[in-house]
């Protein structure tokens, strides 16, 4: 696999550089209404495309999934391709620079190459299964923090669907211990930054009581190879597949999973 993670890699980052030009050249134009309180712009339509064209020249015999357009190609394989074309869209549409692309290859369930690429921050991070993490040149590292006092924390979006009530509820007990305990909690609208921040250890841990292949796939090989633990709800190693989505610097692994354990995250998908 590593092979195969290296001769796909540069694909990956030129796919990046396709998508970064164009989110950072294009307003958001006219928005699309998802369903409760979620939108699509037109640059996300735009980057999404864009890019599945330029991976099925590339790659043609590798499935694409995509946030705006789904699946194209035979889904059945062992490889897919996950594309969020603006994680953060809430952020980009009202000029908040927290947003970006999200690229991630798919090996059997399981994220084996990552690219993220926030324009507006000026900043790329890019994995490969065995190869380590980096911003650019510069190798990434998990944090060293080892007790959640000292630790700031990354929470994911509240759920605003149609059962929102119910499955924030579990959010609010967590958020609430977190305020309690951890140094700092943040919530940035982005999972593609809480999780590579976590990489570079900007921030100690990130917390996503939900997972999608588009918005994770890129951040959990990242935060991954950067000696992040990234799990589901329930402990298990993280994968496509995961009903939640939490990375941790090693040392406040086990601190974090007791404390969604605690506040009933732990078990019930939400």
């Amino acid at each position: 696999m590593t092979d195969l993670s290296t001769s796909l890699l540069p694909v990956a980052l030129r796919a990046a550089t396709i998508a970064g030009d164009l989110v950072r050249t294009g307003g958001p134009g006219l928005l699309t209404a998802k369903g409760d309180r979620d939108m699509a712009s037109e640059v996300d339509y735009a980057v999404e495309r864009a890019v599945r064209d330029y991976l099925r020249e590339r790659t043609p015999d590798i499935a694409v999934l995509g946030e705006e357009e789904g699946v194209s190609g035979d889904a059945g394989g062992d490889l897919l391709w996950a594309i969020d074309p603006v994680d953060g869209t809430a952020n980009f549409v009202r000029g908040i620079p927290l947003c970006g692309f999200s690229l991630g290859l798919i090996h059997r369930g399981l994220q084996v190459v990552g690219v993220i690429d926030l324009p507006f921050l000026g900043t790329r991070y890019h994995a490969a299964q065995g190869l380590g993490a980096y911003e650019g040149d510069r190798r990434l590292r998990a944090s060293s923090t080892t007790d959640l006092r000292d630790a700031v924390v990354a929470m994911g979006d509240f759920a605003v669907e149609e059962d929102a009530e119910a499955a924030n509820r579990v959010r609010f007990a967590l958020t609430e211990r977190l305020a309690a305990g951890a140094q700092r909690v943040r919530m940035f609208g982005s999972s593609a930054i809480d999780l590579v921040w976590v990489a570079d250890g900007k921030v100690d841990a990130a917390i996503m009581l939900s997972n999608k292949p588009w918005d994770t796939s890129a951040g959990a090989v990242i935060a991954r190879e950067a000696g992040a633990v990234v799990t589901d709800r329930d402990g298990s190693p993280h994968t496509a597949g995961s009903s939640a989505t939490i990375a941790a610097a090693p040392g406040l692994a086990d601190a974090v999973a007791a404390l969604i354990r605690e506040t009933g995250g732990g078990t019930v998908r939400l």
